[in-house]
């Protein structure tokens, strides 16, 4: 029986193996985003924690404040926080 539930889990894990995998579409590709200079569409995709509402709000901020001078200044858009800027550091470029 113990064998059984044992198989059992291990099959279970084995199925669940490829969707976490599939978490990170571009796991061992080095992605980098110029924020300065990408599209909505790019920041959303590209960027972790960035959806299209918030990709927009970086355009508006962007257009209306300038470039950004540092990563950090991402936090002054709305709904950007360290956290998300600290997701996405290693990919950001200016």
């Amino acid at each position: 029986m113990k064998t059984m539930i044992k198989m059992a889990l291990f099959s279970i894990f084995l199925l669940l193996a490829p969707l976490s995998q599939a978490a990170n579409e571009y796991e061992g590709i080095e992605i980098k985003v110029n924020i300065n200079n990408a599209n909505a569409e790019e920041l959303d995709k590209l960027l972790v924690g960035i959806g299209p509402e918030k990709a927009e709000s970086i355009i508006i901020y962007r257009k209306e404040n300038g470039n950004f001078q540092t990563a950090d200044d991402l936090i002054n858009v709305k709904g950007i926080g360290s956290s998300t800027v600290n997701k996405n550091r290693e990919r950001i470029e200016l």
